[in-house]
């Protein structure tokens, strides 16, 4: 007869694992698999509900994973009023000519209205933010609170959504030509990664704060998306 391990047991291996297995994904994994990167939203999205199924096999209530359905009005009102502030963030660099170089990417630049609407409304909000908040917000922190008191199962989460942007970062140095050396290169990708560890922090709060899932993703999905749009208006404007 098969005995089921006790649900600590199995919390803690959810846990381990999801840590070993979000550090290795972004950065050697996914770049790797057939067809990428065009097959990047659709195997971030069968990684997401794998992980979703993982977690409740792993005795993760709905709740614990920031996915109560009494709770999303209160994810909604932090989640929009940080959105609020992301976007009059932008607004502010776009109105203001010296600080529009510092929204300009040049991963943007070449992109053309579809290739812009594309990243918008399918490959951020499928491929990256659902996928991220559903991991590191969702299923990681989940497993963690139980393991950990919250503010510690936070930093661990940020700690790993740090080292989850390493090739992203190093792909966003090199494309902006930021370094001429390989001392420089480290340098940059270590300060980018310590600040999305940092959001990750901020992301992780938002979701213990208002207990859901919703609010680090609007969020999350207001920095990118519109990132996104503000960068491409930056060019434009010059």
């Amino acid at each position: 007869m098969h005995v089921r391990p006790p649900a600590g047991r199995r919390v803690l291996v959810l846990a381990a694992s999801s840590v070993l297995f979000l550090s290795a994904w972004n950065n050697v994994v996914v770049t790797r698999l057939p067809g990428y990167p065009g097959s990047y939203v659709a195997a971030n999205l069968a990684a997401t509900a794998a992980l979703l199924v993982a977690a409740r096999a792993g005795g993760l209530s709905w709740a614990e994973l920031g996915l109560a359905r009494h709770r999303l009005g209160a994810g909604l009102r932090w989640g929009g009023a940080c959105a609020a502030v992301v976007a009059g963030g932008y607004a502010v660099g776009l109105a203001v000519p010296a600080l529009r170089p510092l929204l300009a990417d040049a991963r943007v630049a070449g992109l053309d209205a579809p290739g812009i609407a594309y990243q918008v409304l399918v490959r951020i909000p499928l491929g990256t933010v659902l996928w991220e908040e559903v991991a590191f917000r969702g299923v990681l922190l989940g497993a963690l609170a139980r393991l950990l008191p919250a503010s510690r199962a936070a930093a661990v989460s940020a700690a790993v959504f740090g080292i989850w942007h390493v090739r992203p970062t190093l792909s966003a140095v090199a494309a902006n030509d930021l370094a001429d050396g390989p001392v420089r290169t480290a340098v940059l990708v270590l300060l980018g990664c310590l600040a999305t560890a940092v959001a990750g922090g901020l992301f992780a709060w938002l979701r213990l704060r208002s207990g859901s899932l919703l609010a680090p993703t609007l969020l999350h999905l207001a920095t990118n998306s519109l990132g996104i749009l503000a960068a491409a208006a930056a060019h434009r404007l010059g």
